[in-house]
């Protein structure tokens, strides 16, 4: 895919996979970043006037909802970096010290799995719960940019057949008016159409990335759990083996 070709051309890109997400606080900055390149392509699109453009040629101001949509969806998106990213640290922590005790999920995690004679199965369901589960409204609302773009198309199509049916007789005279009336319905269609598109395709790569590392700290977490903790592999009688 082109998105994986420009990733491994980045800086760092060599370190393994995930590794620059899963850094200190790699995954919120890597949202910084992409956040950054969007605010000066809009800064670009202001300073050529399309954005003023844009707000006369859609009068049923759906573009401005999805802009708002996708304005608002990436800043959760921001907010959840930065918390799966706590949780990484305190995973990261955790594996250090080999102890089954500590805050975060996979602390709750652990502590859970250590205890004897208890299934793990419902642990399991609440990690991948805490980890996956905020972000199935944001890919509904990621849909819903797509389903207002397609009903500004179908309004903007409306639009023009209605324009369309009001024609009795064709003058000469009149076909600029005609004309920019017409294609009044169209840039509507086209215009949310287009924003829709675009919002969508963006805000998906970040829940994308979001997806991907809750699946690493899923799976980590599910690792720790099956190693043997502190408490396990520590000697029962001080520096003497077991036995002796």
């Amino acid at each position: 895919m082109l998105g994986a070709a420009v990733v491994r051309h980045l800086p760092g890109a060599r370190l393994g996979p995930s590794s620059l997400d899963q850094a200190d606080r790699g995954l919120f900055l890597l949202w910084l970043a992409y956040m950054g390149l969007l605010a000066f392509g809009a800064y670009l699109l202001w300073a050529l006037g399309a954005w003023h453009r844009l707000v006369q040629a859609d009068p049923t101001r759906l573009t401005l909802v999805i802009v708002a949509l996708f304005a608002g969806c990436s800043l959760w998106a921001g907010r959840r970096a930065w918390v799966l990213g706590r949780q990484r640290q305190q995973l990261d922590l955790l594996r250090e010290s080999r102890s089954a005790s500590g805050g975060g999920w996979a602390g709750e995690y652990l502590q859970h799995a250590s205890r004897p004679g208890q299934s793990a199965d419902i642990a399991v369901q609440l990690l991948g719960e805490r980890a996956h589960g905020p972000h199935e409204m944001a890919w509904w609302l990621n849909g819903i940019q797509l389903k207002l773009g397609l009903l500004g198309k179908v309004i903007g199509f409306s639009i023009l057949a209605l324009q369309l049916g009001q024609v009795e007789s064709f003058d000469p005279s009149q076909s600029s008016r005609l004309l920019r009336d017409l294609t009044g319905g169209l840039g509507i269609a086209l215009l949310t159409t287009v924003t829709g598109l675009t919002g969508n395709i963006l805000l998906g790569l970040q829940l994308m990335r979001l997806d991907r590392f809750a699946d690493v700290l899923v799976a980590d977490t599910l690792a720790a759990g099956l190693s043997p903790t502190l408490d396990e592999t520590e000697l029962p009688h001080g520096d003497r083996p077991h036995g002796s």
